[in-house]
């Protein structure tokens, strides 16, 4: 799904909602119901998204309106998909760490 929103640091629930074709009640209950979705509020209590938090709801958008998942299926491949980035992350720093012992040991030569 393509999301038409303008490139913002923050976006309000009402631009968030139109852009995604549904209701802001649904965006809160998804809030409610995905602790990936955290937006920032302002003194006034409105929501703040992130474009972080836009790509997240794309992500739970597709899983539950285009693939079907329920709720608790989207948050288990949600969490899955976590566990997948941060084991990517931490190869990739330990990955870091050998290149930067085998350039030392390189200028040593």
């Amino acid at each position: 799904m393509h999301i038409d929103l303008p490139e913002k640091r923050y976006y309000g629930i009402g631009e968030v909602a139109k852009a995604f074709g549904v209701n802001t009640s649904l965006i809160r209950f998804w809030e409610k119901e995905f602790d990936v979705l955290q937006p920032k509020k302002n003194a006034k209590g409105n929501r703040k998204f992130t474009p972080q938090d836009i790509h997240n709801l794309q992500l739970i958008f597709h899983l539950v309106k285009e693939r079907g998942f329920t709720l608790e299926g989207a948050k288990i491949h949600l969490k899955e998909e976590k566990q997948k980035a941060l084991s990517n992350f931490e190869v990739i720093q330990k990955l870091q760490k050998v290149k930067a012992e085998l350039l030392k040991i390189k200028d040593q030569l």
